[in-house]
């Protein structure tokens, strides 16, 4: 049977109640979109029997696939066997082979199995059970018929090293696109650029909005801590290679809009940034350093969390007091005690301290009020000068940056660092001047 649509379903209390963040409907989305099924609903339950099953029903009349992870424990808030079983209307047996394979696992451990763990060898009476190599739940594989239309169920346990390997074993080789239709997706990561400022690019192509609703290859933004995801997605009857080809198509159109600041394409979209910082780094045989004030190594920790950052990247300084500023990056003390720590001309000292003092070719500064205390009228929270110093040809050089960064104190000092980011990314491209997002002109 085909699978066209898909829904994906988070059981647990803990899900609900942010305790315990879903990565498993990130990860399930990313994998249906690779086999050809495209999602359109995400559902996250509490541990509630009656509305397991009301969503399981709701969802059968809706979609052609459910995967649903989750609620397979011993314990009695785990509801999904039972809530399956009363949504297909049937009663709950006990499955011999699961048992045995349970009670395998604790023996392979030295251990007896609890009388506990029997309820997890229950699946409705005509559902079958997924084996799990990994844990004591085992999966449950349903199919649901009504009125002439079928939905598959797959209930797979919550930890994602379990949940993994068993779809990977039973549950991508079982489902299938519909016959004659593709599904492709394409990701360019920007930085320095509003969502719409994103959008306005993107609605003068030559080819009219790339943005419109009407269009394929679909085209839309996603906006996550100063970057903007451009998310191309394609659905429809061409061959895999053509759908890839066209999407590249439209990906090069968006890039020329966009222009440097595109940084990357897929991906995970914060890891991308540093990572393209280093290669381009490393390509062009510049090498950076940082000095950090208000971000106290939060730079410095972006970049060194990309492998083979030691390619580029030398090290820095953490410049809290400006005692440290002084001593350390060779701010002088008459210039602190006149401008203040937050100023732009601290900021450029102590870019130009780095480099001194690391020897690389390039260096960040970063200087600012992450607050919630320590503003002013002059200097609200939120005000942040960036510096970046390099050496040329005919000696170093410091551009310096003001930015009015939002939030609270963790979303101003993260802004901070990828705005720094962006700053020597612009460098790179060539296009050094270049506004950024949230700078003060």
């Amino acid at each position: 049977m085909p699978h066209g649509t898909a829904a994906i379903v988070s059981q647990g209390d803990e899900i609900v109640l942010g305790q315990t963040l879903d990565t498993n409907s990130k990860w399930l989305s990313d994998r249906l979109m690779e086999l050809g099924i495209l999602p359109v609903e995400h559902v996250s339950l509490p541990d509630d029997e009656q509305a397991i099953a009301a969503t399981f029903e709701r969802l059968a009349e809706r979609v052609d696939l459910v995967i649903c992870s989750g609620g397979l424990g011993p314990t009695a808030d785990d509801l999904t066997r039972s809530a399956l079983a009363r949504a297909l209307g049937e009663d709950l047996v006990e499955d011999q082979v699961s048992l045995e394979q349970i009670r395998a696992w604790f023996v392979a451990r030295g251990r007896a199995m609890p009388e506990l763990n029997k309820v997890q060898a229950l699946r409705p009476a005509s559902s079958r059970s997924i084996p799990n190599q990994h844990g004591t739940a085992p999966g449950i594989a349903a199919r649901f018929v009504r009125g002439g239309r079928t939905c598959d169920v797959f209930c797979l346990p919550g930890p994602p090293r379990e949940l993994f390997p068993m779809f990977e074993r039973h549950v991508a080789s079982t489902v299938q696109p519909p016959p004659g239709v593709t599904v492709r997706t394409l990701v360019l990561h920007t930085i320095g650029l509003g969502e719409s400022d994103v959008a306005t690019l993107l609605r003068g192509s030559p080819e009219g909005d790339l943005m419109a609703r009407d269009r394929s290859p679909l085209v839309g933004t996603t906006a996550s801590g100063g970057v903007v995801s451009v998310r191309l997605r394609y659905r429809g009857p061409l061959a895999p290679a053509d759908a890839d080809e066209e999407l590249r198509r439209v990906a090069r159109i968006a890039r020329e809009l966009i222009g440097p600041y595109v940084f990357a394409e897929g991906g995970t979209a914060h890891e991308a940034l540093p990572a393209a910082i280093v290669v381009a780094m490393r390509e062009s045989g510049r090498s950076l350093s940082v000095v950090e004030s208000c971000t106290a190594g939060l730079l410095g920790s972006m970049i060194g969390d990309v492998p083979g950052a030691s390619d580029a990247f030398l090290g820095g300084l953490i410049t809290y007091a400006d005692h440290v500023k002084h001593n350390a990056a060779k701010v002088p003390a008459e210039l602190l005690a006149s401008r203040g720590a937050v100023s732009s001309e601290v900021a450029a000292a102590m870019a130009q301290g780095g480099l001194r003092a690391t020897l690389a070719t390039d260096c960040l500064s970063i200087t600012g009020i992450a607050g919630p205390g320590g503003g002013s009228a002059d200097k609200p929270i939120g005000t942040v000068w960036i510096a970046h110093a390099k050496q040329t040809a005919a000696g170093p050089t410091v551009a310096v940056r003001r930015f009015s960064m939002a939030g609270d104190r963790r979303s101003v000092r993260e802004w901070s660092a990828r705005s720094a980011l962006a700053m020597l990314w612009l460098d790179l491209k060539g296009t050094p001047d270049r506004p950024l997002l949230r700078e003060v002109r």
